[in-house]
């Protein structure tokens, strides 16, 4: 590469160092777990992942991949419409399909590429776009991809901003309201009947990315819809396999018959990139039948998140209040955030994340907990007396 460019590109690694926030990689040397060995560390307790029913480990997730990838290969070496779909994706597509109350659901290689892919195919130059401003990043680029669309952002959770936005684009076909089902950053969850209800009164589509959600809310962890009672009433889901279902990779959209036949015709991440592999799609739909058979983890979920937020509370901690399992805890300066991040992890071997600038903006930085059904109370314990210290510190 041109010196110059790398010169430039080290003076700028350089200003992101000095300013306190670069970002470290941990390696980790075993399965995603309650507890983890990492390279030059030890084992180490994980509360920043999203294993949150912890599935990533389960007995019958691994080996149902181990079987996959010996009956079916190591990958699919194609897209989805040349030579690249097995049975095992639409075994996969039609059990998640289900298990959201939708007609038809597609798989992609993640939840980022079914935002990307879904967004711009649905929504043209005569038609509307409606997003949080707190929406995922691929969301975001999904939007961005739509753009010959009108584009509308409203207030975080605002309903009267949404219907604004709503009467704005009255003229336009389609309306795309977009939300996030929890909110990644926050922890917070959408308005799910007040957003449903609007889009119905101003003839609005709601497409919610329930990545956050799928495995967490609801009591079979069936997601937003369900911890509403609202299975059904939601036009478009995308998820992920990557988070409570197992961890491997892997998105999809849900909708109707006809979306998801229109999505498989028209969407570029569906024309343009290999399908999921087999091994991948077989650790998804075993970790989906192992929380259909036993939606009890989901309950054992909820009540670790609610033993993190209460002993937090009783130590003088004040995280952010929500119904999922994400916990954040507000640090103010990105430089802060990654420092305690550090010394839990020197100091107590316990690896939570902290979150700054790009991720969120300047001045809110925060530790961002992640519970899951996988720990017990000891390290619950542990890990909120560790995390008391050291923001004690500051």
């Amino acid at each position: 590469m041109n010196g110059y460019i790398n010169e430039l590109l080290n003076e700028r690694i350089k200003e992101i160092k000095e300013q306190g926030k670069y970002k470290d990689f941990n390696y980790l040397q075993g399965p995603m777990d309650a507890r983890v060995p990492m390279e030059n560390i030890g084992e180490v307790l994980v509360l920043s992942s999203n294993n949150y029913l912890g599935l990533a480990s389960h007995p019958e997730v691994i080996e149902a991949g181990k079987k996959a990838l010996q009956e079916l290969g190591a990958g699919t070496a194609s897209v989805r419409f040349i030579c690249g779909t097995y049975a095992i994706h639409r075994e996969l597509e039609t059990e998640l399909a289900s298990f959201v109350g939708t007609d038809r659901a597609t798989t992609y290689s993640s939840c980022l590429a079914a935002n990307t892919g879904t967004i711009p195919a649905l929504v043209g130059p005569k038609d509307a776009v409606i997003s949080d401003e707190l929406n995922h990043a691929s969301i975001i680029d999904g939007v961005r991809l739509a753009s010959k669309a009108k584009r509308f952002i409203y207030k975080h959770s605002d309903m009267k901003d949404l219907e604004k936005c709503l009467i704005e684009a009255s003229s336009c076909p389609v309306k795309l309201v977009i939300t996030d089902g929890v909110f990644s950053m926050e922890g917070d969850i959408a308005r799910l009947p007040n957003i449903v209800e609007l889009a119905e009164k101003h003839g609005a589509i709601v497409l919610v990315d329930d990545s956050h959600a799928t495995g967490v809310l609801g009591s079979g962890g069936r997601g937003i819809a369900e911890h509403y009672n609202m299975i059904g009433k939601v036009d478009i889901i995308t998820s992920t396999l990557g988070k409570a279902l197992g961890g491997a990779a892997g998105g999809f959209t849900a909708g109707s018959t006809a979306l998801i036949e229109y999505l498989e015709q028209v969407s570029r991440p569906q024309i343009f990139s290999n399908a999921i592999s087999p091994a991948t799609a077989a650790t998804g739909l075993a970790a989906l039948r192992v929380l259909k058979k036993d939606p009890s983890i989901v309950e054992r979920l909820k009540i670790n998140t609610g033993m993190i937020r209460s002993l937090l509370k009783e130590k003088g901690l004040n995280p952010l209040e929500g119904d999922s399992a994400i916990v954040p805890i507000m640090i103010g300066e990105t430089a802060e955030a990654i420092r305690i991040s550090r010394n839990l992890l020197s100091n107590h071997n316990i690896f939570i994340t902290g979150f700054g600038y790009p991720v969120v903006p300047e001045g809110t930085a925060r530790l961002r907990i992640q519970s899951s059904a996988a720990l017990d109370e000891n390290m619950i314990r542990r890990a909120c007396d560790a995390i008391a210290e050291e923001v004690g510190k500051q």
